[in-house]
């Protein structure tokens, strides 16, 4: 049995931070589900790029999911009590959130083709390629999930029931352990590294061609088209990439509990909505 410390201990805290993240849940599940809905009803946005879109969507409300409805439970409850489906929750957000950084690199790489090789989009992003990519973005997914969950189980965890965090994440759990949490660290270190450089590099790349394909537009309104097309997809890069960098990039000596919870709420509960306006 643990208890999830939760965001905030302060008492007048509670209730308006309930209302506020059972809004943010809301229009994520609601935004989500109307994409998703939309996105397959409607023949004509039948596309590589809303097929991303749709498969983002998805994985944005399960990430949600996992996380927000607990965290809830917490602001209205003297002890938020998890049992063992604290390693399932740890299990499936690492699952979505490792999902979602190689989505994101996945849609960059498609807005790349769009706009610097317009010509051979249809060849280029096929319906086999598409349905590759996303297989792919999910096998990843599960393959860094079930290597940091199996190495947390090796784990004994008897120092304190108390996780100070709002839900079960990697570096509050280690705190927990009385054996040594080395190989733990180091593999939060390269698999963060992986799964966060990597997809970084990609959209990196991708933008740096997709500028210089816009720049060579003679008109202001396409540039400006351009643009639009891909502004909201970069601020959702930027955030995601921006608070997961700032949480599993460093040693969790460095890194101040505190800080971390309030870099989780970026991509756990703030980015799952960023989706439906991209």
């Amino acid at each position: 049995m643990f208890i999830l410390a939760g965001l905030s201990e302060q008492p007048e805290l509670q209730l308006p931070l309930f209302l506020l993240f059972l809004g943010i849940y809301m229009a994520t599940v609601v935004g989500n589900l109307g994409m998703i809905t939309l996105i397959g009803l409607s023949a004509h946005l039948h596309t590589p790029m809303y097929y991303f879109l749709s498969s983002l969507s998805f994985i944005d409300l399960c990430h949600s999911t996992v996380i927000t409805p607990k965290m809830l439970v917490n602001f209205v409850t003297e002890k938020n009590i998890i049992y063992s489906e604290c390693m399932t929750q740890l299990y499936f957000f690492l699952v979505f959130a490792i999902a979602e950084c190689h989505m994101l690199a996945a849609m960059a790489y498609d807005r790349y083709v769009a706009i610097c090789r317009p010509l051979l989009y249809n060849v280029i992003m096929s319906y086999h390629l598409c349905f590759r990519l996303t297989v792919g973005v999910y096998i990843l997914g599960i393959i860094g999930s079930t290597i940091h969950t199996s190495f947390m189980l090796r784990l004994s965890l008897c120092k304190t029931n108390v996780i100070n965090h709002y839900f079960c994440d990697l570096f509050p759990l280690l705190e927990l352990s009385c054996s040594s949490t080395y190989i733990n660290e180091l593999l939060v270190l390269i698999l963060s590294a992986f799964n966060i450089l990597t997809p970084v590099l990609t959209i990196f790349a991708s933008y740096i061609f997709i500028i210089a394909s816009i720049l060579r537009i003679r008109s202001t309104e396409g540039r400006c088209k351009a643009f639009r097309t891909c502004s909201s997809h970069i601020s959702a890069v930027a955030v995601f990439f921006g608070s997961a960098a700032f949480m599993y990039l460093q040693p969790s000596s460095v890194s101040s509990m505190d800080q971390g919870k309030v870099s989780s709420v970026f991509y756990t509960t703030v980015v799952p909505i960023l989706s439906t306006w991209l």
